[in-house]
């Protein structure tokens, strides 16, 4: 039987999958039209099966060179001759253990130049050969070279990717043999790479990928394809999952990021039941998804997240940002020229949304909250005067009790930083209760904030518990129209989610004004307003 994979290439025949069809197409047509491109995407994100399922559609056609730099050591990429050396070994693999087809003349020249001494092996021969390949084939050649980042600090790489360059040159004014479609995958955007284009002029540098085409085709898994996805699956195992339901919890905790997408479904599949849950159909429910993300999230070996996190150090102007983002709602403008945010948005951290920057996903968002609580002290009293009141703010039926938690929550703030000045008290007020709260559900809820409510002033809080959601807005008071906004909006969120209870916490400056937390009836809702 099929299962849920997250290590490696996805196997339709072994894997449950989104169906890839379509993003193969529209992949397909570049190849078609001849382009050279770069699919630069982050760390397990789909690119090596991507690929795969690229190479099964285009082999009726094309003759398809699929070769991969994973694994290869730095040696390989130290000389000229030694690098060519390492990739006609390559493509003699794909041959001998792949069953490529390659004319017997160049088998021979390519078995040479791993023979000869490599300082005697030049690129430009290699690159000759290919060109005598491609004349003598029926079939137009596409080359896939995957896993490139370990490359893209070598010179010799670089020189490799300007006489690519200069044939595709070539090739569309002089008609000169070319491969038809050069395809480079990894993390690294190779197109904003730099290097001498030829040895002779040292002084001119540009990139040598530069005629790369845009590569614009979307590699998140839809709402849709994990619905299908979970469709088979269900047809396996007859669960009774409401299958849209549970792809749109999915997708709208990923956003699509095709690891966690998987990751999600494993952990519900393999590590729920009998542990958490009685059967498989009480695990693929809303609440198994939010127990999947929590148990992800608290991994203590996930190379994805450690990875994420350790760009923070990297580039600090950006954490600062994020940071700003999430814990006080502020928005910075998308600028896509900032090297930074490049960067960041090239490992999949960040996204554009709105021209603004956001977090590309909400699971990496309750990562961060985590990983910047974690590392400040700024609030520790609040959180650990928290975790000694936990069990006080679950009532008999192990639900929270907003409001309590709200109002305990009033009166310590209000204790300890009593002479705060306005200014801190808006910049770091939220904050302080995002912190308050992980005291509280820590080890059995998660939090996020819901960016499509998100304004400078007004952030919505969602915290998840034991399958229950529990809204609050938390925002800065600036006046009963304001207040009045804030609820409708807030009511117009407990619709899409299909609550009566919401929660609203003020941070008030007006010194007429008492603190504390007061329930109010809006129609068929109930808020819990507090004011600290």
């Amino acid at each position: 039987m099929k299962e849920f994979n997250t290590t490696a290439v996805c196997n339709p025949s072994k894997h449950y999958m989104v169906d890839l069809s379509e993003r193969v197409k529209e992949i397909k047509k570049l190849v078609d039209a001849g382009k050279y491109f770069t699919i630069n995407r982050a760390r397990q994100y789909g690119k090596t099966t991507t690929l795969r399922a690229l190479q099964e559609v285009l082999k009726e056609e094309y003759i398809v060179l699929n070769l991969s730099f994973e694994g290869i050591t730095k040696g390989g990429f130290q000389t000229e001759g030694e690098f060519v050396q390492t990739f006609s070994r390559l493509i003699l693999d794909r041959h001998e253990f792949y069953g490529l087809n390659i004319p017997e003349n160049t088998i021979l020249a390519l078995e040479s130049f791993c023979d000869r001494d490599s300082d005697k092996v030049k690129m430009d021969e290699l690159y000759r050969e290919f060109r005598r390949w491609i004349v003598k084939s029926d079939m137009g050649i596409v080359m896939f070279i995957d896993e490139v980042d370990s490359s893209t600090n070598n010179q010799v790489f670089l020189d490799f990717l300007g006489l690519l360059r200069d044939g595709y040159i070539a090739r569309e004014s002089n008609r000169v043999p070319a491969f038809q479609s050069v395809i480079l995958a990894g993390v690294t955007d190779v197109k904003h790479l730099r290097s001498r284009i030829r040895s002779e002029d040292e002084h001119k540098v540009n990139s040598p990928w530069n005629i790369a085409a845009d590569f614009t085709v979307d590699m998140s898994l839809s709402e849709e394809g994990i619905k299908g996805m979970l469709e088979e699956y269900e047809e396996d195992h007859h669960t009774g999952m409401d299958t849209g339901a549970i792809a749109q919890s999915i997708r709208e905790y990923t956003n699509g990021y095709p690891y966690l997408v998987s990751r999600i479904c494993q952990k519900i599949d393999k590590d729920f039941v009998p542990v958490i849950f009685d059967s498989l159909s009480d695990a693929w429910t809303a609440y198994g998804v939010d127990e999947a993300v929590k148990k992800i999230l608290s991994e203590p070996n996930n190379s994805l997240f450690e990875s994420l996190t350790g760009k923070l150090t990297n580039y600090p102007e950006l954490r600062k940002r994020l940071r700003a983002i999430l814990m006080r709602g502020e928005t910075f403008a998308w600028l896509p020229y900032d090297e930074e945010q490049q960067q960041l948005f090239m490992y999949g951290f960040i996204r554009n949304n709105h021209n603004t920057v956001a977090v590309s996903n909400r699971m990496f968002e309750m990562l961060l909250y985590t990983h910047f609580i974690g590392e400040s002290n700024k609030n520790n009293d609040l959180k650990q005067i928290a975790a000694g009141m936990k069990s006080a703010f679950v009532d008999e039926e192990g639900w929270l009790d907003i409001p309590k938690m709200m109002d305990h929550f009033i009166q310590e703030h209000n204790r300890i930083h009593k002479d705060n000045t306005e200014k801190f008290l808006e910049e770091e007020g939220r904050e302080r209760f995002i912190t308050y709260v992980s005291g509280v559900i820590n080890g059995t809820g998660t939090y996020s904030v819901e960016e499509r409510l998100r304004d400078y002033r007004r952030t919505d809080l969602v915290i998840h518990y034991l399958g229950r959601r529990y809204i609050v807005e938390l925002k800065i008071w600036h006046g009963d129209r304001y207040n009045e906004e804030g609820e409708k909006q807030l009511i117009g969120y407990l619709d899409y989610w299909n609550l009566n209870t919401g929660y609203m916490l003020s941070f008030n400056f007006n010194k007429k004004k008492e603190p504390g937390v007061e329930r109010i009836q809006i129609g068929d809702k109930v808020l819990y307003e507090g004011t600290v």
